[in-house]
C-alpha cells in the first residue's frame, strides 16, 4: 500500500524462478551436461534446430568451476550467446561470471575452444539477436516478459 508520502513502487515484469523450478533446472542441466560430454556432443548438441555448446566459466564468487549448455549462434568464428534466463527478472549466473571472468572455454562437439567475452551493442547486437530469434522464437516471448535488456553475449578466439 502506498501513502501521500510513500509513492507506490512499480514491481519490475518477469519473476525469480521458484526453488522448485531452479532446483528441476539444475537437475535437467546437470543431465545433459554428462550426456553432452560422454558424447562429445553427439547428445546433446542439438535442441530443436539450435546447436548447443558447454561453457566453461568461473564462478565470480565462488571460484567453481560452471558448466552450462547453451544454443549458440555464429558469425565466422564469432559466437553468440542470448543471456535470457527465461524472461527472469536478471541475469544468468553464467553471464555475471563472464562479466567478472572474460575468459572461458567452450566446447562444440569434441573440440574444447579459449574465448574472450564481450557484451555485444549497437548493429552487431541486432544481427545476431535476430539470428537467435529466427533459431528460436522463445527469445522474443522471454524480451517482451521482462523490463531488462537481454544480453547478447559475444565469443571470440582468444590470441
Amino acid at each position: 500500500m502506498s501513502s501521500p508520502s510513500q509513492p507506490a513502487t512499480v514491481p519490475a515484469r518477469g519473476r525469480r524462478f521458484g526453488r522448485a523450478t531452479a532446483w528441476a533446472q539444475r537437475l535437467v542441466t546437470g543431465g545433459h551436461t554428462l550426456l553432452y560430454r560422454l558424447s562429445a556432443g553427439r547428445i546433446g548438441g542439438r535442441l530443436g534446430n539450435a546447436p548447443v555448446l558447454l561453457l566453461f566459466t568461473l564462478g565470480r564468487k565462488s571460484g567453481r568451476l560452471r558448466i552450462t549448455p547453451l544454443c549458440y549462434v555464429r558469425a565466422g568464428e564469432r559466437i553468440a550467446l542470448i543471456g535470457s534466463n527465461g524472461g527472469t527478472t536478471g541475469d544468468p549466473g553464467w553471464v555475471h561470471n563472464l562479466r567478472a571472468r572474460p575468459r572461458a572455454l567452450v566446447q562444440i562437439g569434441a573440440q574444447l575452444h579459449t574465448v574472450r567475452a564481450r557484451v555485444a551493442e549497437g548493429p552487431e547486437r541486432e544481427h545476431f539477436w535476430q539470428q537467435a530469434v529466427a533459431l528460436y522464437a522463445g527469445y522474443a516471448a522471454y524480451q517482451r516478459r521482462t523490463d531488462r535488456r537481454i544480453p547478447v553475449i559475444v565469443l571470440e578466439p582468444e590470441t
